[in-house]
Order: structure tokens, then sequence, then C-alpha cells
């Protein structure tokens, strides 16, 4: 019997010393010649203490965040960390830093490195992770830079986050938790992968124009010329006293452009009435009323195309928004989708807002399927 390409190997510490909880990981992942270690944290951790475990206790080129939960061996999980290692002769990891996210210059020249360096393997084959802080509101500006830099070189991503505190969200890069930054990591592989995004929102009649708007701040004041929250109330046919986050995540507006459709996800209902986004906002866009479909049933639909391109996957790299998961909750099936999500390899975390190639969107499963 041949030996696996990649052996995949799972882990979490729900221990709130963050000295023991690396420890714990260490002794599960048995990572001393991985070729990669990933992990996603709750951000209730001494961010010092764990930054500096971590680099202590992994050789391996290591990547991570800050999350709203995250994903592993038993579906959706609250606090503690959660990792995974990859072993392989067929993989080289590299992760690149992005210290400054106020424009699109040091990330166009991270993917063009990136580029460089994955040509430079034999053959030139890969693909991309993003971690990037969900408060920056700078992931359309650094995907889409990162995405035309790297030509054809696929990435998928997700947006640090928080547990929905909004005050900071952060992303690793060697021994330290890092806000305001991003870092992007090349898989450089020559076993087989493949990209995918799930939603389970289509859209429907009711339009929603964007009349005033800070796209700086991504917020909305305005929609159809009325306050947004009231019109946005109005259009789900609910009071505007009614109207919170999660209301927002079951009745999802959709922006449509190349016969895709693309959630953007309320953050919050500010008390003068206006409507923070996850995503860009701005004047001019038209934005529909999206109905939800079964969850279980997009994925299963998801999953089934992904398997003919990358049969059996050992894991399935996964970032999953937030909304999605105060969705699931809120229909009381948080625990079917995250068993399903188990069932199919799934390690990654509840997301900010998640990037597939040069986009940045909302209420969406993005991954990327590595096969052994």
């Amino acid at each position: 019997m041949h030996a696996p390409r990649l052996v995949v190997t799972k882990a979490h510490s729900s221990l709130r010393d963050e000295a023991a909880a690396v420890a714990e990981l260490v002794v599960q992942l048995n990572a001393a010649d991985a070729s990669a270690v990933l992990f996603f944290c709750s951000p209730h951790y001494d961010l010092v203490k764990l930054g500096r475990a971590l680099a202590q206790a992994f050789p391996a080129p290591l990547a991570g965040c800050t999350t709203a939960g995250q994903i592993g061996e038993h579906g959706y999980v609250d606090g503690g960390i959660t990792a995974v290692s990859l072993s392989s002769a067929e993989l080289r990891v590299k992760p690149y830093l992005i210290s400054s996210l106020t424009d699109s210059t040091q990330a166009t020249e991270v993917g063009y490195r990136a580029a460089v360096d994955l040509v430079r393997g034999a053959p030139a084959k890969g693909f991309g992770l993003l971690l990037i802080d969900g408060l920056s509101n700078a992931e359309e500006r650094i995907a889409a830079a990162l995405s035309e830099a790297l030509a054809d070189i696929p990435v998928v991503g997700g947006s640090a986050a928080d547990d929905l505190m909004n005050t900071r969200a952060c992303v690793y890069y060697e021994g330290e938790f890092l806000s305001s930054v991003a870092v992007f990591v090349l898989f450089d592989t020559t076993l087989p992968f493949a990209t995918f995004k799930v939603q389970h929102v289509v859209p429907g009649q009711q339009k929603l124009v964007i009349t005033e708007a800070d796209s700086e701040q991504r917020i909305v004041y305005e929609i159809n010329g009325k306050q947004a929250s009231l019109e946005y109330a109005a259009r789900i046919g609910i009071d505007r006293a009614l109207l919170d986050p999660e209301v927002c995540a079951a009745n999802p507006l959709l922006l449509s452009t190349g016969g895709e459709h693309f959630v953007r996800g309320v953050r919050a209902v500010n008390p003068d009435g206006s409507l923070s986004f996850y995503c860009a906002v701005e004047v001019g866009l038209v934005l529909s009323l999206g109905t939800p479909i079964s969850p279980l049933a997009a994925l299963e639909a998801g999953f089934a195309t992904i398997d003919q391109r990358v049969p059996q996957p050992a894991i399935v790299i996964g970032f999953d928004c937030v909304l999605r998961r105060r969705e699931f909750e809120r229909r009381g099936e948080q625990a079917a989708v995250g068993a399903f999500l188990a069932s199919h390899q799934v390690v990654g975390f509840c997301t900010y807002g998640e990037q597939f190639d040069a986009l940045h969107m909302n209420q969406t499963f993005a991954a990327v399927a590595l096969g052994s």
C-alpha cells in the first residue's frame, strides 16, 4: 500500500492558559516535520503570550488569526484554538507579510514576489491563502491588488475576526499577532487542489439603491432616498425597532455583477438609523433583497462539484462568514451544517468576510480542497 502524498493532522485545545493550550496542540499534531501548520484562535487569549508560545513550539511555516469561532473535527466550536498540520514532500508553504493596508502598493509587490517564487518551483503550480484584519476596511483593495499581480494563481481567504466585539482583529506573523495587516500564504504544490465558494442566497425582485453613503467607513445613510434602516426594515416588512444584524443576515442584500451574486453583509444597525457594512458600499450601488435557500442543499451541491475535481480531499481549508453561522443558529441548523463540514474534512474559521480571487464578499463559504 502506498504512503499518502499528504498527511493531515487536526487538533483543538480549549485550555485558557496560552502555554498549556499550545502544549496540548503540540502533542496532538506531532508537527516536527510538518510542511505547514495553520491555526485559528479565540481573540480572548493574551495574544502576546500566545504568539511567543506558538513561535517556539512549531518550527514549520505557521499562519493563523483570531476568529469569531472555528471549524474543526466536531464542526463549529467557540473559544480555544483549532489547528491543523500538513506534511508532504510535495508541498512548500511561505507566508508574506503585508504590513500596510492604506494602499495597494505593498500587496502588489507581495503578489509579484510570490508569483516569482512559485515560478522558481518545478513545476509552477499553487494557490494562496489571504488572512487580513477584518476591521481594516481594506479587503477589496488588497484582494484586487494581489489577484492582479498573481495572474492565474487562485486565492481564497478570510477576514480575521474578534467574536463580534469589533475592537481588534489580529493576524499572526513570526511570533506576533498584528492588526491593520494581512498575511498572504503561498502554497507551492504538485498535490491536486481546487478552490470554490458556496452561497445559500438567491436574489429577489426588490431593488434597493444606495443614495447616501460613506464609502471609506462602509456606512450607508440612505437607501432609495430614505433613512437606510427604515427603508430596509420596510422592504423586509418589519418594524425598524426589530432590525438587527441577525434579521439582516436572514434577509441579505445582494450585489449582482457578471452573472454572479455577492452578499453585502450588515455589521451593525447604528443609533442614527444608518447601516454599517462588512463589505464595500458606495452611492449608486443597486442591491436586491435576497432569499435564503437550504444551506445544506447548497453545501451538498458545492462539495459534489469539488469532489469531481479533487476526489475525497484530505483537507478543505474553509472560510465561513460569521453571518451564516448566526443565521444557522437562529434557524436551528448550526449542528447539522457543522456536522456536514466536519464530515467533509473542513478546518477553518468564522470570518468577517471572505476573499475569492480578486473579490471580497460576505455570507459565503470560500475554500480550497487539497488532495492526497
